[in-house]
């Protein structure tokens, strides 16, 4: 892949998260995501332990405010809720302000939630579309991915998961998955973003930086393959990046790394087309 080539892509990468997070449709998908809660371990556990299949979890009210109902007859998930009080401050202690706003745990209370898949109503905002595609173009192409995994130690299976996970890299069994039931097209960016984790992340504590890097690596290799992910890249990156300024910073900061990582996995598209005109 030439510099040219190269650099049209990651300008075409960044071009792309740019416009979408100043776009209407991240606003409402950011309005969305602000009704979900982060739970804590043991709450995440509680959830899984009632509902493994559990993919959005909130509340009833939550869930009406997002234009969708809890179905009749659904079993709630039960966690619990922290109760907090506000701090008392001591008159004579100079430093802290009187009307602090500042709350203190004083004890937890059961509270339900309920998964998406025990509701109904309008549907909600995405950033990230799944891939759609027979493959006719790129025939061979998910067979030359598995291929390169082999080269570097790692098997490639497929899977069907229970949650809505697109594939998975587990570094100590060196195997990547990808998920079974999704389109041609689908599947190859995943395994593409899959290589990109095992080539890179397996010392890698930073999620955030991990995910950017390994989409990025899959954008750039399916754009090099005539592969259009734009509906699902922009959007994935975006996400874990932060969007906007500080998602083209840090993509900016990576790009010797994507770039690199990238041109691994085409050299192999790249060996076999001078091997055929040969």
């Amino acid at each position: 892949m030439s510099n040219n080539r190269n650099d049209e892509i990651m300008a075409a990468l960044t071009d792309g998260i740019a416009q979408l997070t100043s776009s209407q449709r991240w606003q409402d998908w950011l309005v969305t995501q602000s009704r979900f809660h982060r739970y804590s371990f043991r709450n995440t556990m509680l959830i899984l332990l009632q509902c493994p299949e559990a993919t959005r979890v909130a509340g009833f009210r939550a869930w009406q405010l997002l234009g969708r109902q809890v179905s009749k007859g659904e079993k709630a998930i039960w966690i619990l809720a922290p109760v907090t009080r506000k701090a008392t401050v001591d008159a004579h202690d100079s430093d802290v302000s009187t009307d602090s706003k500042a709350r203190v745990l004083v004890a937890f209370k059961p509270a339900c939630v309920f998964d998406i898949g025990q509701t109904y109503g309008e549907d909600l905002p995405e950033v990230c579309t799944l891939l759609d595609g027979d493959g006719e173009n790129v025939a061979g192409v998910f067979e030359h991915l598995v291929a390169v995994a082999q080269s570097i130690g790692y098997t490639v299976e497929n899977a069907e998961f229970a949650d809505s996970r697109n594939g998975d890299c587990a570094f100590d069994l060196h195997r990547i998955r990808v998920a079974s039931d999704r389109s041609p097209v689908q599947r190859i960016k995943s395994l593409a973003h899959e290589l990109g984790h095992a080539m890179l992340h397996e010392q890698c504590d930073d999620r955030r930086l991990a995910e950017l890097e390994a989409e990025s690596v899959a954008f750039v290799v399916c754009a090099s393959l005539g592969i259009n992910s734009d509906e699902y890249s922009f959007g994935y990156v975006a996400t874990w990046a932060g969007g906007g300024d500080e998602a083209i910073a840090k993509i900016t900061q990576s790009a010797s790394r994507i770039q690199h990582t990238a041109a691994s996995i085409l050299s192999s598209f790249e060996t076999e087309q001078r091997e055929e005109v040969a």
